[in-house]
């Protein structure tokens, strides 16, 4: 579905990525790990054209993004970013948003049929009874929910998700994730979510992406990925890797400053 060739990729004079290779096959659940700064945020901005690559192209289903329309594009990936700014719309209209690549040549209002596929969508989140209610009180959950809904308003192939689970607690995290691994097994929607949290990245993608100074570090499944070697050469800090007990997934506990201190005097 997606083909990523030595891309290179910044801001200005800037470049962060540097040589990026990588492919996603249609209905992978792929996550992108890795410090700040690292480069994740900047891989999906040129995956969605919001970057100009400065070498490399980018190819979605054999067509080069760089010749696509930002319609076009648009009809086909979706992105539910870290913040919107739309406090003052209803949560309906904010999700009818994503129908807008679909709209006809003079079409200015939505038809029944976008409406129905809103209101599917709604269904899908869990927020069809919010549909009347501003943004501006929506809760952080509910407020990613949302972000979602009108994603999926927009009929995408490839979903793109940029820290998803930031600022909420773990009952609206694993909510959240629970329901993008639905999206990916029952809808059958290709997703490239980018996580900060290493234990959320293990548990819930199929393959991860480590990028450390604007390369691909290391690609592959959780177990293949995640070992203290690699995540300590990369973050340069102490962990201790276990396999999760329900899971088998690889689960990282982190080790403090002062318990590494008390292990040297020991």
């Amino acid at each position: 579905m997606l083909e990523i060739k030595n891309l290179f990729c910044g801001y200005d004079l800037r470049i962060i990525l540097q040589g990026i290779n990588l492919s996603v096959e249609n209905g992978e659940f792929l996550g992108i790990i890795g410090p700040n700064g690292s480069g994740k945020t900047t891989l999906l901005r040129a995956i969605t054209r919001v970057l100009k690559p400065k070498t490399g192209v980018i190819f979605f289903e054999g067509s080069d993004i760089g010749q696509m329309g930002f319609r076009e594009l648009a009809k086909k990936v979706a992105v539910v970013p870290q913040e919107s700014l739309t406090n003052f719309m209803s949560v309906e209209d904010f999700v009818l948003l994503g129908r807008i690549p679909h709209y006809r040549k003079f079409q200015f209002l939505e038809t029944n049929r976008d409406k129905g596929i809103a209101q599917k969508a709604l269904e899908v989140t869990g927020t069809l009874e919010l549909k009347d209610r501003p943004m501006s009180e929506m809760s952080g959950g509910e407020r990613q929910l949302v972000l979602i809904a009108r994603s999926l308003t927009q009929e995408p192939k490839l979903l793109l998700l940029d820290e998803p689970t930031t600022h909420l607690d773990i009952t609206h995290q694993v909510g959240i994730l629970d329901l993008i691994r639905r999206l990916n097994k029952e809808f059958g929607l290709t997703v490239i979510m980018v996580l900060h949290d290493l234990n959320l990245a293990s548990e819930y993608c199929r393959n991860l992406a480590l990028i450390s100074k604007g390369r691909i570090h290391k690609i592959g499944r959780p177990q293949e990925v995640l070992s203290y070697q690699i995540i300590e050469e990369v973050y340069k800090t102490t962990v201790v890797v276990r396999e999760n007990p329900v899971s088998s997934k690889p689960y990282c506990f982190l080790v403090s400053q002062e318990e590494k201190e008390r292990r040297r005097v020991q």
